[in-house]
C-alpha cells in the first residue's frame, strides 16, 4: 500500500508537471514528496534530488536522489537509503532498483532492523510481491556492534534469510551460529519468529538442569499455537535417570481463562512406577459481579513434586469457589478437598473434604447510627477414618452473627466507641468424644474503647504521633464442650492486640471480662525516615485456660507485646515483634532486615518460637534466612538464599545464583542445596543452566542494560 501510493505520486508528478519543494499529490494526504529539486528530463523520466524524503501514513523514505523512468515504471534510488515502516521495521541502504509500484525490487548493502531488537545485514536485499524480503549473505544479531570490536557477542550467519512480513517469521538457509566469533552449531534450515510476533509454534529456550537424584539433564519445550486463545507447551525432560514429558495447556474467554500443568514420569527413583501430578487452575466472570474459580492439585506420591522441583507443597488443595465483593456485601461458597504429602501425617485422620459458606453484609442505620454488620457463615469437614475424636471426628457447624458498633469525638479530641454482638452457633458432631457438645449455643459479647491521639511537631519539623488505647471487653463465660478443630495456630501480634478475640477460627470464643491495653508512638522526621512503636498487653479478670504457653496469650495476665518498625530514608527497613513476661523470658521473637538500593537487594529475618506439641511443634525453633541480590555490574547480578536451623546446628537450604542479561542474551545459572531430609525424602543438589538470545519472538523482557562501547584514545 505505501509503494503504490508512491509509485502513484511519481505518476501525478509527471501528470501534472513540475511540482515545488513539498507538494502533495492531488490525493490530499495520501502522500507528500520532499526535494531540494525536482524536474522532468524528456517526457518520460523525473528525478528529484537532495535530500529527497517521501512520506506516506507511518512509513517515510529518505534518499540523495530518485529517478523514475515512466518507459517502464522502474525506479533508481541513490543513497544513502533509509526506510521506515511504523515502529517495527526500518531498512538501510546503498542504493536501490524498483520496479513501478516498489512491491519489487534490489537494495544493495543493505541493513534491516526489526522492532528495534534484531539486526540484519546483507550484500544485497531483494523484495518480492510486498511480501517477502530476501536477504543474501546475511548476518542477523541483536547484539550491539562497536567500532573498535564489531564482531557480536552472538550471530547467526547465513547464506540467505526470508523474512515473511505477513506471517511475521523468518526462514534461515545454511545458518552458523557463531559465539564471539566462534562457530558452535550449524543448521540447513532454520525458522525463527521475528520480535513483533508474541506466539509462535516452534522450539523454545533449552534448559539444562542437573540434580543429586536425576544426574544431568536437558528440557527442550516446543510450543504449539491452538489459535488465538490457546496454546500447548509439550517440554521433554531426559537425564540418565529420567525419561518424563511436562505438558502445559491454557486457553482464554471472553470471560475468564483455564491452565493445566501435567507430566508424566519414568525413572530410576522408583522403578516401574508410573509418576507424576496434575495442576489445574481457572477463573471466570460471571453476571451480577460473581466470579468462578477453580483448583485442581494432585500428585502420583508424596516425594515426587520435590524431586523434580516443580512445587515446595507438602499439602495439596484442590476446590471449587463462588464469590462476590460488592462494597457492603461478601458472598463466598466453596468445597475444598485435601490431600498432605508430609510423612507424620495420615489423610484419613485429617479433614480432607471442607465445605464453606459466609454471607456478610453491612448496614449504615440513620436512626441509631453507627455500623451494624450481619454474618452468616457455615462450615462442614469429613475425615475417612472411622475412628472417634481427633482422629476421625466429623463436623458441621451454622454461625449467625448480628453486631452493632459506633465510634464519637469528644471535645478533647478522644475518640471513644462501644461495639456489641450477638453469636449463635449450631454443631452437629459425628464420632467425636463422650461429652462434645450438639445443639445450639447463644454467645454475647460487648466492649467499649477509648483513644486518645496526641500530635507534635517539633522546631525541627519532626512529627510525633501518641495514641495510647484502653478497651474493656466482655465475653459470655458460659461456654460448652466445644472442639477446638480450626484455631489450633493462634498468633499474638498487633493486628489481633485490641480484638474481641485471639482465635483466628470460629469455633472458639476469648472469653471473659479483660481489658486491651496498649500505646503506639509514631515519629516522622522531614529527613525521611520514620520510627513506630507498639507496646500492649492483656489484663483478665480471671484466667479461664483458653491459650497455651507458647502463645504469650496464657495467664491472668497475658505477655507483653512490643512491636517496632525503623524506615531509613536510604530503603533500610527493620522490623522485630517480641512476646516476652516481667522477667524478660521470650515466647516468640521475629526480626526482619531489607535494604534496597539501585544494586543491592537484601532481606534477611531471625525467627524464635517456644515449642508447642498443640501446634505439632515438639521442639523450639530456632532459624535464621538470608537472601540477597547484588548487581556485579551492569550487566551481571549474583544471587543468594539460605536458611540455617540453629536447633539442628546446621543449613537446611542454601542456593546462589548469576544471572548475565544484556540486550541480547539471558544466561542464568543456578546452584541450590537442601540439606534436610525426613521419611524417603533426602538432601538433594540442583544445578541449572538457561541460556536466552533475545529477540526473536520475544519481545522487551523486563528492562535491560546494553552493553557498552569502550572508546580507546
Amino acid at each position: 500500500m505505501t509503494l503504490r501510493a508512491f509509485s502513484l505520486l511519481l505518476l501525478a508528478i509527471l501528470t501534472f508537471g513540475s511540482v515545488p519543494v513539498g507538494a502533495q499529490t492531488p490525493d490530499s494526504g495520501a502522500a507528500t514528496l520532499v526535494a531540494d529539486k525536482v524536474w522532468v528530463d524528456g517526457k518520460d523520466t523525473l528525478t528529484a534530488e537532495g535530500h529527497v524524503e517521501i512520506l506516506y501514513g507511518a512509513t517515510r523514505i529518505k534518499a540523495s536522489r530518485i529517478i523514475y523512468s515512466g518507459t517502464d515504471g522502474s525506479l533508481q534510488i541513490d543513497g544513502p537509503i533509509t526506510l521506515i515502516d511504523g515502529e517495527e521495521i526500518l531498512i538501510l541502504a546503498n542504493s536501490a532498483q524498483m520496479d513501478g509500484d516498489l512491491r519489487n525490487g534490489i537494495l544493495r548493502g543493505a541493513r534491516m532492523v526489526l522492532n528495534q531488537q534484531v539486526q540484519l545485514a546483507a550484500a544485497e536485499i531483494n523484495r518480492v510481491d510486498g511480501r517477502y524480503t530476501q536477504l543474501y549473505k546475511t548476518v542477523a544479531s541483536s547484539c550491539q556492534v562497536c567500532a573498535n570490536n564489531p564482531v557480536p557477542l552472538w550471530q547467526i550467519r547465513a547464506r540467505r534469510i526470508i523474512h515473511d512480513q505477513l506471517e511475521r517469521q523468518l526462514y534461515f538457509d545454511d545458518a552458523v551460529l557463531q559465539v564471539a566469533g566462534v562457530p558452535v552449531f550449524y543448521l540447513p534450515r532454520l525458522r525463527l519468529p521475528d520480535p513483533t510476533l508474541k506466539r509462535a509454534t516452534g522450539f523454545l529456550v533449552p534448559t539444562f538442569k542437573s540434580t543429586s537424584k536425576l544426574g544431568w539433564g536437558i528440557k527442550v519445550p516446543y510450543f504449539i499455537k491452538l489459535g488465538d486463545h490457546a496454546d500447548i507447551t509439550l517440554t521433554p525432560y531426559l537425564s540418565s535417570s529420567t525419561t518424563t514429558m511436562e505438558l502445559r495447556f491454557r486457553r482464554a474467554f471472553r470471560t475468564g481463562d483455564i491452565s493445566f500443568d501435567s507430566t508424566f514420569t519414568h525413572d530410576d527413583l522408583r522403578p516401574g512406577q508410573d509418576r507424576g501430578y496434575f495442576f489445574g487452575k481457572g477463573r471466570f466472570d460471571l453476571p451480577r459481579d460473581f466470579v468462578l474459580k477453580f483448583n485442581i492439585e494432585t500428585s502420583s506420591d508424596r516425594d515426587y513434586l520435590l524431586d523434580y522441583g516443580y512445587s515446595n507443597k507438602d499439602r495439596l488443595e484442590s476446590g471449587i469457589e463462588l464469590a462476590r465483593a460488592r462494597r457492603d456485601e461478601l458472598i463466598v461458597a466453596e468445597a475444598l478437598h485435601y490431600h498432605s504429602l508430609r510423612s507424620t501425617e495420615n489423610n484419613d485422620t485429617l479433614p480432607t473434604v471442607v465445605g464453606n459458606l459466609v454471607y456478610h453484609r453491612r448496614y449504615h442505620p440513620d436512626s441509631i447510627g453507627g455500623e451494624l454488620g450481619l454474618r452468616f457463615d457455615a462450615h462442614s469437614h469429613y475425615r475417612t477414618s472411622s475412628l472417634a475424636g481427633d482422629s476421625g471426628r466429623d463436623l458441621t457447624r451454622a454461625s449467625f452473627r448480628l453486631d452493632w458498633k459506633r465510634n464519637w469525638t469528644l471535645r478533647n479530641g478522644m475518640v471513644t466507641g462501644i461495639l456489641g454482638e450477638v453469636n449463635a452457633d449450631y454443631y452437629k458432631i459425628e464420632q467425636g468424644l463422650p461429652g462434645e457438645f450438639n445443639g445450639t449455643h447463644i454467645t454475647p459479647a460487648a466492649m467499649v474503647e477509648l483513644r486518645w491521639p496526641f500530635v507534635k511537631t517539633t522546631r525541627l519539623g519532626a512529627s510525633h504521633v501518641i495514641e495510647p488505647v484502653v478497651q474493656l471487653v466482655w465475653t459470655d463465660t458460659n461456654s460448652v464442650n466445644i472442639p477446638d478443630e480450626d484455631s489450633r495456630l493462634v498468633e499474638f501480634d498487633q493486628a489481633n492486640l485490641f480484638s474481641l478475640s485471639r482465635f483466628p477460627g470460629a469455633d472458639l470464643y476469648e472469653r471473659g471480662l479483660r481489658a486491651n491495653v496498649g500505646v503506639t508512638w509514631t515519629r516522622y522526621d522531614p529527613t525521611g525516615w520514620s520510627l513506630g512503636l507498639t507496646v500492649g498487653r492483656i489484663f483478665r479478670e480471671k484466667d479461664l485456660g483458653q491459650f497455651q504457653a507458647s502463645t504469650g496469650l496464657s495467664g491472668q495476665n497475658s505477655d507483653w507485646l512490643a512491636a517496632v518498625q525503623l524506615q531509613l530514608r536510604n530503603n533500610l527497613t527493620l522490623t522485630n515483634r517480641s512476646i516476652f513476661d516481667n522477667k524478660f523470658n521470650f515466647a516468640k521473637n521475629e526480626t526482619r532486615l531489607t535494604w534496597q538500593t539501585a544494586k543491592l537487594g537484601l532481606g534477611t529475618s531471625f525467627i524464635w518460637m517456644e515449642a508447642e506439641p498443640y501446634e505439632n511443634r515438639p521442639n523450639d525453633t530456632s532459624e535464621w534466612t538470608f537472601d540477597a541480590a547484588y548487581k556485579l555490574a551492569p550487566n551481571w547480578t549474583g544471587k543468594m538464599d539460605w536458611r540455617y536451623d540453629f536447633n539442628a546446628g546446621e543449613a537446611a537450604y542454601a542456593g546462589v545464583g548469576l544471572e548475565y542479561r544484556s540486550e541480547c542474551v539471558k544466561i542464568d545459572l543456578s546452584l541450590s542445596r537442601r540439606f534436610t531430609s525426613s521419611g524417603s525424602l533426602t538432601p538433594t543438589t540442583d544445578f541449572g543452566l538457561t541460556v536466552s538470545l533475545t529477540g526473536f519472538g520475544s519481545g522487551n523482557s523486563g528492562r535491560t542494560s546494553a552493553r557498552r562501547c569502550q572508546t580507546y584514545k
